[in-house]
């Protein structure tokens, strides 16, 4: 009987010991798994996925304005038969005739294509390169200094989340003449969402750092220039959804550091601290645990003109969801640099489907307004605004202006004096990915005639 009674203590124990290994071996296992595809600390995971979500964060909304009529758009460029997938432009003097053009990323047609202005207003578009998969970000910079403008691209081998080792970057190299020979610089890797060229190790030629979103699957890494279009590639961070990454010298050190965005599972900038060399040191400088915040753009400016680099923030992404809708919580941020490598997360004003802004001061009165533009609106409420404007009041404080419902499912902005008049003009480009295509554009330039409309 006491044999009995023994045995019995003994298989409950064994059960106890069994029930408390897979009760906290799974946490632990799932941290330990985290901490090493990621590279985060197990405190900062545990911060992450078993904290309170974000997901109800309501901010309070900033007063309309009335819409005052400066901006003349006008379509340039081709014209597609079917919606057009525009995932990035650049304004640059490509042929350098004292010019502004616009490089495009076509992401339908898997191409690269320059806008090129000759004479003055007149757009004639002309293909760079093609079979380029999902071009997603583009740079153009004099990457040999050769006294020409070349293009650095990013790839991620299909517009949509995928785990394949299908992205990569290229460099086109132009022979002066505006004839573009490829150099693969990756390949057969998670899908590249951008790229960006600098001096990362302080050896006189440029590197470059980029960023992959994959699915759930990305990384952050430089690419360290070793001559003859040969690079050797550094992994600084393996988090899924990196979008964004900015070059700086953020500390003022005489080097450059690199700021990333990360969306997707994690929702957090990053800044990667040169040491001068090329070795970084990661630091979290924002994060929000709503898996949802649909981080879209980052943008460096001294937004507050202090004298150091703020981040032009937006969130409204909506890929995830089919169809796709803005959220209560997408808007403009910004992240004031406050010194000693730390920010400060402002909200500026909600706006539904918020992708990319740019700041510039079009009312000529001393400060930063900004642009913003939206891929993921409610496209069926004739309403529903796919470029505004806000007025910065010179304390930071904002009111919301709207520019335009039409065209629809504007995801690229950018900014340049394209009739040289010294009014910064404006042009967008279009990812319509989902109905409705109604009200769609592909290129579209913004005339400002601010001081003839307002004065």
């Amino acid at each position: 009987m006491r044999e009995r009674n023994k045995k019995s203590v003994y298989r409950t124990a064994t059960i106890v010991v069994i029930l408390a290994i897979i009760l906290f071996g799974i946490p632990i296992g799932f941290l330990e798994f985290q901490s090493i595809k990621t590279g985060k600390s197990w405190d900062q995971i545990a911060s992450k996925f078993f904290s309170a979500s974000d997901e109800g964060t309501e901010f309070k909304d900033v007063a309309d304005g009335e819409k005052i009529e400066f901006l003349v758009p006008q379509n340039i460029g081709s014209v597609s038969d079917k919606p057009p997938q525009i995932s990035h432009i650049q304004t640059v003097d490509l042929d350098q005739d004292n010019l502004l053009d616009v490089i495009v990323c076509d992401v339908l047609d898997n191409k690269i294509t320059w806008i090129q202005q000759s004479p003055k207003g007149v757009f004639t578009e002309k293909i760079c390169s093609e079979n380029i998969m999902a071009p997603s970000h583009i740079q153009a910079v004099d990457f040999d200094k050769d006294g020409d403008v070349d293009l650095i691209v990013s790839l991620l081998g299909m517009l949509f989340p995928n785990n394949d080792k299908i992205g990569s970057i290229v460099i086109l190299e132009n022979d002066g003449k505006q004839n573009f020979t490829r150099h693969l610089v990756v390949e057969k890797v998670a899908r590249v969402s951008d790229v960006r060229a600098g001096d990362l190790d302080g050896d006189g030629d440029l590197d470059l750092a980029a960023v992959q979103f994959g699915y759930d699957d990305g990384e952050t890494r430089w690419l360290k220039n070793e001559g003859n279009w040969k690079f050797t590639s550094y992994i600084l961070q393996t988090l899924s959804g990196g979008i964004n990454c900015e070059l700086v010298d953020i500390d003022n050190d005489s080097d450059l550091d690199i700021i990333t965005l990360i969306s997707q599972e994690w929702e957090e900038t990053y800044l990667f601290i040169n040491d001068g060399v090329g070795n970084f040191n990661a630091k979290l400088i924002y994060g929000i645990s709503n898996d949802d915040f649909g981080s879209s753009g980052i943008y460096l400016s001294d937004f507050d003109q202090d004298g150091d680099m703020d981040v032009l923030y937006t969130n409204g992404d909506a890929f995830d969801y089919m169809p796709p809708r803005p959220r209560p919580w997408h808007g403009v941020n910004w992240l004031e640099n406050v010194g000693d490598y730390n920010f400060t997360f402002h909200r500026i004003s909600n706006f539904g489907g918020a992708y990319n802004a740019r700041p510039l001061d079009v009312d000529h009165d001393g400060d930063l307004d900004i642009f913003v533009v939206s891929a993921f609106n409610l496209w069926d409420d004739p309403s529903a605004q796919s470029f505004i404007w806000l007025e910065n009041d010179g304390k930071m404080n904002f009111i919301r202006h709207d520019i335009a419902n039409t065209p629809t499912h504007i995801l690229a902005l950018e900014l340049g004096d394209f009739n040289q008049d010294g009014q910064v003009d404006m042009v967008t480009g279009g990812m319509h990915v989902y109905p409705p295509f109604n009200r769609i554009a592909r290129i579209m330039l913004w005339t400002n005639n601010w001081n003839s409309s307002v004065n």
